[in-house]
């Protein structure tokens, strides 16, 4: 082992002695005894976060989302038709519902009855492929737990089998309370509570009547993790209430709220479906009827079964996805998309609606590229912002075991779900646009043209706006009086020209098209931004034109999107002078405007280094051929000696741009159909700044020895002299 030794690495002895004494102590501070194992629920008791999102009101009724979506999940699966959710004076949630009721048998692996598997058992339940639920909202097995696990008290009653089963949990652990029968809040989380010593039990506490199946789950909220002030918003409830009435067509849901003087009671039952929803969303008057687009796709997924002898095996299935999608659109511009995964709403999106919104650009684009002389669209391309204007949509699909992502089940994460949604619609929605029907074809006539007004409004408000810019850029800056600018208000079709010397800029004048094209001259060399600082730099006429030009700002401040021009291009001679002003002129953009050159809209100019004149017999015009090095040029005169071409000589060597007439200038440098550019690019950011501070920066000393030891490698002939 090699020791360093300096000055940067003496360590005093004394020091170095208490770091040695102090880490070893809290090596032997720190042992496996230390670590801590969270069994059960008392993983969801100490990070509450992980499972509801937060301990607030938002918290709170995702605690009560749970509940209902697993009576919801029984619906759904065509198990009951009624849900009651009732909020209780004394501070508790009750649901019940008619579904099949809990299982109440004993679970062969864990010997708990289903109850307590259920609601004590982390990613426990029927949604795990055992051919219960083919489709569910509950899907992770932690919804029942982790309420019971947040519940300072929890009651659950079954019917099933002409028997009413009953079990009650404190914070997540099964036993009695010493509840009161006939008393006024008899059931309380305050009462004496006596946990199961050896063995939990489901008590039988009466009898249901024949036929009569279902689940009621009461509970009380635990003060000791949410905060004071989290309350049930009735509002909220409600509003998911009347949402889930329109998902699960024929499902009845009843809000009763007892915590007022009064008792208040809402019932929500829709019969028509998503398509009564899109109606009951839809806040303009309509363009188009409600479109229902409908059909089924299948892929494969590798998932991990639960095998007889209780091991993990992955196992391909073969999984069916339904897509149910609602939409109209209407006269207004607000869109209005609201997504769902077997009845639970993804409010930030997910594979389904990516599927969706990418089927809608495609169907639309070809339709409009289809009728495209007769709604007068010219060559602008729709986006998704003109489709979505004036749309009210739905958008469902059901699956059995999706991937969501997190708990909270906010976004869907199944890959497959977005190419079978894409296919849906596309099929769908053409075959309604391209119907011949005459209801059908004059509202996709009508829609179309509403389309391509979006469109149109969107181009038109985005040029108003670059004018407006560009306007302000010229009446409240300072512009250099040498700048001479383009017409064109289209930001991206611009491109701004910093051409070398005044000689130049006379010949690029008359080379340039005033449309789109702009210059701005530079005298000489500009300031090394990588050795001067921010003040010197902004002090300097050349560097701060190019900035006020450009009118993005500068450094940190710099706002792509306020660039006033798509490229800019650095035109400087062929010669070495050219290209020290070339480099000057990029460290400044590196150093101070990078963003534009991450985005790709910095170039280099490429003039010709020569001009090769082939004289022609007779009164033909003579040829012109420009070539950009040494190397084309010798080859290009090789192959017209072989030909017997007739070379005039000299040949020209250009030393500036001022030596080529506007003509010669325009097709070798400018013309964009003529032109070669070079794209200034910075793929490796980290090796781009090494070497513009070797050669640009403040430190003489590496440069110095960067020359010496390059020097040998030198072609003395590249050298203009």
């Amino acid at each position: 082992m090699t020791r360093r030794e300096g000055p940067a690495h003496l360590v005093p002895p004394a020091a170095s002695t208490a770091k040695k004494t102090a880490s070893s102590k809290s090596v032997k501070d720190y042992s496996a005894h230390h670590l801590q194992v969270l069994e059960g629920l008392e993983a969801v008791r100490k990070r509450p976060g992980m499972y509801i999102g937060s301990t607030d009101q938002r918290g709170l009724m995702h605690c009560m989302w749970e509940i209902i979506d697993n009576a919801v999940d029984e619906a759904l699966g065509g198990h009951g038709d009624t849900i009651d959710i009732t909020l209780r004076a004394d501070g508790s949630v009750e649901v019940s519902d008619n579904g099949r009721g809990i299982p109440v048998d004993i679970e062969p692996r864990t010997g708990l009855t289903g109850v307590e598997v259920v609601y004590t058992k982390l990613h426990a339940g029927g949604k795990f492929g055992g051919g219960s639920y083919t489709a569910s909202g509950g899907l992770h097995g932690v919804g029942g737990s982790v309420v019971n696990a947040l519940s300072s008290r929890l009651d659950v009653e079954v019917d099933r089998s002409g028997k009413t089963y009953a079990m009650s949990f404190r914070r997540g652990e099964p036993g009695t309370f010493s509840d009161v029968a006939g008393a006024k809040g008899a059931k309380s989380p305050d009462n004496e509570f006596t946990p199961y010593d050896k063995g939990s039990e489901l008590d039988v506490v009466g009898k249901a009547k024949r036929g009569v199946t279902g689940t009621r789950v009461r509970y009380w909220a635990d003060p000791q993790i949410f905060l004071k002030d989290a309350t049930i918003d009735v509002a909220a409830l409600n509003a998911r209430a009347r949402q889930t009435s329109f998902l699960v067509p024929g499902l009845t849901l009843v809000v009763r709220d007892e915590r007022g003087d009064e008792p208040v009671e809402e019932v929500f039952h829709h019969d028509g479906g998503i398509s009564e929803f899109v109606d009951f969303l839809a806040p303009d008057q309509p363009v188009t009827d409600v479109w229902r687009l409908e059909g089924t796709g299948t892929f494969t997924e590798t998932v991990p079964v639960l095998d007889d002898k209780g091991h993990m095996t992955p196992t391909d299935v073969e999984r069916e996805c339904g897509v149910d999608i609602a939409l109209r659109w209407g006269t207004g511009y607000e869109a209005r998309a609201s997504s769902f995964v077997n009845i639970i709403a993804t409010p930030k999106g997910g594979t389904h609606v990516a599927g969706f919104e990418q089927a809608l650009l495609k169907v639309f684009r070809k339709q409009l590229d289809v009728n495209s002389r007769k709604l007068k669209v010219g060559n602008d391309k729709v986006d998704k912002d003109d489709l979505l204007a004036g749309l009210t949509a739905v958008v469902t699909v059901r699956l059995a075991e999706p991937q969501f992502e997190g708990q909270t089940k906010e976004v869907l994460g199944t890959s497959a779900v977005r190419s079978i949604v894409a296919k849906v619609v596309e099929t769908e929605l053409t075959s309604r646009l391209t119907s011949t029907k005459r209801g059908d074809k004059q509202m996709a006539a009508q829609l179309l043209e509403k389309v391509v007004a979006e469109m149109k409004s969107r181009i038109s408000a985005r040029q108003h706006k670059e004018t407006q810019r560009r306007k302000n850029a010229l009446e409240t800056s300072t512009l250099p009086p040498k700048l001479r600018d383009c017409r064109s208000t289209d930001v991206e079709a611009t491109e701004l020209f910093i051409v070398e010397g005044d000689s130049a800029m006379g010949t690029a004048k008359e080379a340039r098209s005033s449309e789109f094209q702009a210059l701005l001259p530079i005298r000489g060399k500009i300031l090394n931004v990588q050795k001067a600082a921010v003040g010197d730099m902004l002090k300097n006429a050349e560097c701060a034109s190019i900035i006020q030009v450009i009118g993005a700002g500068s450094g940190r401040s710099f706002d792509l999107d306020a660039a006033r021009y798509g490229k800019v291009i650095i035109m400087t001679d062929a010669d070495v002078d050219g290209a020290h002003i070339r480099t000057l002129l990029l460290t400044l953009f590196f150093r101070y405007m990078r963003p534009l050159v991450e985005a790709g809209k910095v170039f280099a100019a490429v003039p010709p280094l020569h001009r090769i004149e082939v004289v022609n017999p007779g009164s033909k015009k003579n040829e012109l051929i420009y070539t950009y090095s040494e190397a084309e040029m010798r080859k290009k005169l090789a192959a017209l000696n072989a030909k017997g071409k007739n070379i005039k000589q000299p040949i020209q060597r250009y030393k500036g741009l001022g030596e080529m007439d506007a003509d010669q200038l325009a097709e070798t440098t400018m013309d964009p159909q003529h032109r070669m550019l070079r794209r200034v690019t910075s793929e490796d950011l980290e090796i781009a700044e090494e070497v513009f501070e070797l050669l640009m920066g403040k430190n003489v000393d590496p440069r110095r020895d960067f020359i010496v030891s390059s020097a040998d490698q030198l072609d003395r002939k590249r050298i203009d002299a």
